[in-house]
């Protein structure tokens, strides 16, 4: 699978690389027909200090891509709600495929 990273308004980060990459890796040994993944980390100014740290992570795969993004004050807790919310949608798109063969 190939991981690709953008990052808005925020300095390229290593150690963010490798906790997406690890969390995307355990996706993978779990669903292996994931293609490739992108992961944007974009930082906004808000109101309060809990959000602004956003992750977007696109997942390409058979069908439609699947999108989750987060805010939180962390980006490694964006990146943990993120990864969460397409485990839920991956666990989805493998029942209906399970339900069609």
């Amino acid at each position: 699978m190939d991981i690709n990273f953008e990052y808005d308004a925020v300095k390229a980060s290593d150690r963010l690389e490798i906790m997406a990459a690890q969390k995307l890796q355990k996706l993978l040994d779990k669903y292996d027909f994931i293609v490739r993944s992108d992961v944007f980390f974009k930082k906004e100014n808000t109101a309060t200090p809990d959000t602004g740290m956003i992750c977007n992570i696109r997942l390409s795969l058979p069908g439609p891509r699947l999108f989750a993004e987060a805010s939180h004050g962390s980006f490694e807790a964006s990146i943990a709600e993120a990864v969460d919310d397409l485990e839920r949608q991956l666990r989805k798109r493998k029942e209906k495929l399970r339900s069609r063969t």
